[in-house]
């Protein structure tokens, strides 16, 4: 009966499963008393009924009985895996926000050169202004290459903690500790974000302050507004990668798997569009010379990527009518 009963501590107490533990328990009674006037000994006539009564899946599985699923263990992590963690973000929020101002700034010195290039070459010959191209273009695959590394750098410094995009438990100090780090970082988070977006917003003017005195100087203007456009980016990336460090601690441990889903979702998006955006502005800029307005694709994008999720999590939980 022992036995019987460690048999069935996993299944839900329901009628339909007390009814079978009765019925096996009755058959393994049966064969027990059959193996003994057989002249088996207990020992023998115990292994025997274990051995054929031992193994209920396949009658669970006719039934339709699921098994009470174990509390699940989750791993709890250590303060040394927390600051690690924190201290990886910051460093590959630095490296990733570097690269992104290197590739604004490999982008802007290709305008600049072959703008300057080619208000130096209006009296001399084409060779000059074929200088210019071949200086800008080097060093924009240069500094991208550059960039490139940096991104694939900060990647591997953040590859062994995918662990932490499942969920994981925190002691109770520690969870305080990191409560306290947040709300510290806060003001500054706050500021960084405020002097990016401001960043972003005037170095427009650069265009329009070039264009009011000739179309060169818009083209100078072009370059400066990457400049100043990068610089603020990297703010985004650098104080958000830290703030993020946080919120995964602090609040992503608790997310629901669907939730996670939509998250993932979310990165892959923003993994696609931005560099899209980039060739884009690259596009109708040398093509169409349309550096007076194509800047506007970068505050769009970022509205639209913005709102993705939520567009994501409504047509998620829209139910088929």
């Amino acid at each position: 009966m022992v036995y019987l009963d460690n048999m069935f501590a996993g299944l839900p107490r329901s009628p339909e499963v007390e009814r079978m533990k009765q019925e096996l328990l009755s058959g393994m009674e049966d064969k027990y008393l059959e193996l003994k006037q057989q002249g088996r000994s207990e020992n023998e006539a115990v292994g025997i009924v274990i051995s054929e009564f031992g193994n209920i899946e396949e009658l669970m599985a006719e039934l339709g009985i699921q098994p009470e699923e174990a509390e699940e263990t989750l791993p709890v992590l250590t303060e040394e895996e927390v600051q690690a963690y924190i201290e990886a973000k910051r460093s590959a929020g630095f490296w990733t926000g570097l690269g992104v101002w290197l590739s604004s700034i490999g982008i802007a010195f290709l305008i600049l050169m072959n703008t300057l290039f080619e208000s130096m070459g209006v009296s001399s010959d084409e060779g000059t202004v074929g200088i210019g191209s071949v200086l800008g273009i080097s060093g924009m695959f240069i500094l991208v290459a550059v960039a490139v590394g940096m991104f694939i750098y900060s990647g591997m410094k953040l590859g062994r903690f995918d662990y932490m995009e499942e969920e994981f438990k925190l002691p109770r100090s520690l969870l305080m500790s990191i409560q306290r780090s947040k709300a510290s970082f806060a003001l500054t988070y706050r500021v960084a974000l405020i002097t990016g977006v401001c960043l972003c917003i005037l170095s427009p003017v650069f265009i329009f302050a070039g264009a009011y005195v000739n179309d060169t100087y818009a083209a100078y203007g072009v370059s400066a507004l990457l400049a100043m456009a990068g610089t603020g980016v990297f703010l985004f990336v650098y104080y958000g990668n830290i703030q993020s460090s946080y919120t995964t601690l602090l609040e992503d441990q608790h997310l629901s798997e669907a939730k996670r889903e939509e998250v993932r979702a979310v990165r892959a998006v923003e993994a696609v569009v931005w560099p899209l955006a980039t060739a884009i502005f690259l596009f109708t800029g040398f093509v169409y010379q349309r550096w007076d307005i194509n800047w506007a694709i970068f505050p769009i994008v970022g509205i639209l990527s913005g709102s993705f999720s939520n567009v994501y999590h409504i047509m998620k939980n829209k139910k088929p009518s």
